[in-house]
């Protein structure tokens, strides 16, 4: 029971965030009016995002500094959970870009450098299967993931802040004050980054799992087949 204690308070901030999300009270804001809930799944997933992909990134460090392919396995899965989040955000997102601005992917630099950085980890996950060696894979695609993330922040969180953006906190707007968030929305807001995380963290467990048995099962057949080969 010690072992499942996040998976328990993930269900229960997840639900938290679904029914509370929905029912609680918002600020009704100008344009926003009632899609201002979308705060607490397309902000939430890009922040969860964002904590995947950092994590990625250390474990490419760890796997560099160690050599251990249970570090690149633990990095490629966040990657492919962050690139996951990412792309749900960006349906969120699009839904409610349409409902407030009218247009689902408008001209805007946030949404371009979201784009540019997709494009970025899909190109992460093509160069990793362009590999058969394990080894060589993991070296190169650490390599490129540490660099990826390197450009992927700025894209995201520095570069639309030095220009006009539709986002808030971006070209002078403000960010997580009274305008688009109140201290009602923080109690949702916050657990529901927490919430998503945990999600995230939770499927990201079972594939590299997953990942560990099937290499234990190739090695165990190669070694069968070597010994087979030794008998004969």
């Amino acid at each position: 029971m010690k072992k499942y204690w996040w998976k328990i308070l993930c269900i229960f901030i997840l639900f938290y965030v679904i029914i509370v999300g929905f029912m609680g009270p918002v600020p009704h804001q100008p344009i926003l009016n009632e899609s201002i809930r979308n705060t607490y799944f397309h902000v939430a997933l890009w922040m969860s995002m964002t904590i995947m992909l950092f994590t990625s990134m250390v474990f490419s460090f760890k796997y560099l500094r160690s050599g251990l392919l249970d570090h690149d396995d633990k990095a490629s899965e966040f990657a492919k959970g962050g690139l996951f989040f990412g792309i749900l955000g960006c349906l969120t997102g699009s839904v409610w870009a349409n409902y407030t601005w009218g247009d689902p992917w408008p001209n805007d630099p946030k949404l371009n450098g979201a784009a540019v950085g997709m494009l970025m980890y899909l190109a992460y996950m093509l160069l990793r299967s362009s590999f058969e060696d394990e080894q060589r894979k993991a070296r190169i695609s650490s390599v490129y993931n540490i660099l990826a993330f390197a450009v992927f922040i700025p894209l995201i969180y520095i570069l639309p802040r030095l220009t006009d953006s539709l986002h808030p906190g971006n070209g002078g707007n403000p960010a997580f004050s009274s305008y688009d968030m109140n201290n009602e929305m923080r109690k949702v807001f916050y657990p529901a980054i927490i919430g998503w995380t945990l999600m995230g963290v939770w499927l990201i467990e079972l594939r590299v799992r997953v990942k560990r048995i099937n290499r234990f099962l190739r090695e165990r057949v190669a070694n069968a087949d070597t010994a087979a080969k030794v008998h004969q």
